[in-house]
């Protein structure tokens, strides 16, 4: 194992749930405000992952007063404080971007 391979798997989270493509998740992110810090909750559906190892990241997508918001997390990133699944999404591919098109119930994903 070299040397870069060692110091990623120092910087990785040990402590993430089970993460699949269509879970509706809760992401608790440290937002930082002038002096204070606070944690601020992201909760929709996920949409894409991508990467391996350190770099891996989710994709995060909500309806928030009917505009559709994606943001993007790395999931070893000290900006996350934590993740929580809420429910499993049963799904049968592995990235959602067509959901960007639906609204309403055709935006739902039955449950697993």
């Amino acid at each position: 194992m070299n040397i870069i391979d060692q110091l990623e798997q120092e910087g990785m989270k040990k402590d993430l749930p089970v993460i699949a493509i269509g879970d509706q998740v809760k992401v608790n992110v440290k937002v930082k405000e002038g002096e204070k810090e606070r944690i601020q909750t992201y909760e929709g559906t996920v949409i894409a992952r991508k990467n391996g190892g350190i770099r891996e990241t989710i994709v995060v997508r909500r309806v928030t007063f009917g505009v559709g918001v994606e943001r993007t997390f790395p999931l070893h990133s000290p900006k996350i404080a934590s993740i929580q699944v809420v429910r499993h999404g049963k799904v049968r591919r592995a990235k959602l971007y067509y959901l960007r098109s639906r609204t309403g119930k055709a935006a739902k994903l039955k449950e697993n």
